[in-house]
């Protein structure tokens, strides 16, 4: 699996120090090893600029944070919240950072755009347009 990409060059990203250290630790794990999803997630993790959580904008998607986004392809507008893998409930729209729109989205800020091709064939091409933080469980 190939990074996702906006005419060639992803986005530039920001993740916190601690979800890159909770991820980074879950990638280990025996349950995602050789996982072409972890792989990826690891990709972005290894091109992030890694900050302290005091350090973290407040517009960057990351763990537990309700993202806004257009499809900029159909207009279609979707919102969800990042999760870990065992929170994730696509009934109450929470995604896995393992799913493939999830590490796509992860480090993204307000403004941002991925293309990111379904497993339908359509690409969709995701623009950021809100990140709040959401409470946490």
């Amino acid at each position: 699996m190939t990074a996702p990409s906006t005419g060639g060059l992803p986005p530039p990203i920001v993740v916190s120090r601690r979800d890159a250290a909770r991820l980074e630790a879950l990638i280990d794990s025996p349950r995602w090893q050789n996982d072409a999803t972890a792989e990826a997630l690891l990709g972005e993790l290894t091109r992030a600029e890694i900050v302290d959580e005091a350090d973290m904008p407040s517009d960057v998607v990351g763990m537990n944070t309700r993202v806004e986004c257009i499809d900029e392809n159909t207009g279609e507008r979707h919102e969800l919240t990042l999760v870990f893998p065992n929170e994730a409930d696509a009934g109450a729209a929470k995604v896995s950072v393992f799913a493939p729109v999830g590490s796509a989205l992860l480090g993204l800020s307000v403004g941002q755009s991925i293309d990111w091709p379904t497993p339908q064939g359509r690409v969709l091409r995701l623009r950021v347009t809100g990140v709040t933080r959401a409470d946490a469980d």
